[in-house]
């Protein structure tokens, strides 16, 4: 089989792999669509671990089912699934209460070493991921590359909940990549009015294009002026930072309203995670400041249902499929340009 394997900065090498075997108690998946990202977008500019002969990436993924162990129960040949990376210890504090996305020994497919991912043509389940990873059958009729968006869908979903939109709620929603839209269509699904900040042009026409009931080039206007101008001049129940931009970290705390909630859910560089911003404000506006990671295994199981009802329009979402895997250095390029979703996807299989 073909796998796509990083081997340095940008630069992909197709390598032909043998086959892999259903462990005893694992299965083997025909991967069909994977999407790129961002997580693999940063891995891509930075190359491979330290020490590494190559890593292969790819974690929002769907297929099929093509051997199972014979120690295997509960999963059969020809079924159709979707995963995400998360493999929780199921052992530690977190994980004792649930908050599996917080395991202190959380493994991700196609980031952890050892867990090679999706940009392949062929995946195996292990036990674990099975039994403590995020796997759920395809609804009926659902394409693949549509599968395949469950996995960002599910923090988008997750950061929701925990921010308590309300119908009526104002939600600013600070950058209009992937993320940013599927936040803009999560916040109109709880019934709440959406404002956009997005520098780039084309990203603004696609935010009105999932529903957001106005949009800000921040690059030419002050961007917390118009959200107050916006709002009556209270600012907005909720700020969603959904970029790896320190400044719109900084400026969600000018926006928001008194009693309002940021919710940090774009990860800042490693090397630059630092922030400034006015902590009377929060102090004195009993603002709350929440960061949002990852999501518990049932949000996958929701967003697929999302996505099975056309709730969240996978169509409009995905603008760029690709279907040779040495295609993947120039669809990791478009995927960190102006594209929206990126996908990956196998011609003959994927409907």
């Amino acid at each position: 089989m073909k796998a796509a394997v990083l081997t340095g900065p940008r630069q992909f090498e197709v390598r032909e792999v043998a086959d892999p075997v259903a462990p005893a108690d694992g299965l083997v998946l025909d991967v069909m669509a994977c999407g790129v990202c961002g997580s693999d977008l940063r891995r891509w500019k930075e190359g491979p671990p330290a020490g590494s002969d190559g890593v292969t990436p790819g974690h929002e993924a769907a297929g099929v089912v093509t051997a199972v162990g014979r120690g295997v129960k509960g999963w059969a040949v020809g079924e159709a699934l979707a995963i995400a990376p998360d493999v929780h210890c199921d052992a530690c504090w977190y994980c004792r209460r649930g908050m599996y996305n917080l395991c202190d020994d959380l493994r991700l497919i196609g980031i952890t070493p050892g867990y090679p991912g999706a940009f392949a043509e062929k995946i195996v389940l292990t036990r674990e991921i099975l039994t403590r990873g995020i796997v759920h059958r395809m609804p009926h009729g659902m394409r693949f590359d549509a599968a395949a968006l469950a996995e960002p869908c599910c923090s988008v979903l997750a950061s929701h909940d925990k921010a308590s939109l309300s119908p009526g709620d104002t939600v600013v929603v600070l950058g209009a990549g992937p993320i940013g839209c599927l936040h803009v269509v999560a916040a109109r699904l709880r019934g709440a009015r959406v404002i956009v900040s997005e520098p780039v042009e084309a990203r603004r026409a696609l935010a009105g294009a999932f529903g957001a009931d106005a949009v800000i080039d921040p690059a030419n206007e002050n961007a917390v002026e118009r959200v107050c101008a916006l709002t009556s001049g209270r600012g907005a129940e909720v700020v969603i930072c959904a970029n790896p931009v320190a400044a719109t970290q900084t400026q969600a705390i000018e926006m928001v309203r008194k009693a309002g909630r940021v919710v940090l859910f774009g990860g800042l560089p490693k090397a630059a995670p630092m922030v400034a911003f006015n902590a009377n404000r929060i102090h004195y506006g009993e603002i709350t400041v929440v960061g949002a990671f990852s999501y518990h295994p049932t949000y996958h199981e929701r967003a697929l249902d999302l996505i099975r009802r056309n709730l969240i329009p996978a169509n409009l979402l995905i603008t760029h499929r690709y279907c040779r895997l040495e295609d993947l250095g120039e669809a990791f390029g478009a995927a960190g340009g102006q594209a929206l979703k990126v996908i990956w996807e196998r011609p003959a299989l994927s409907s």
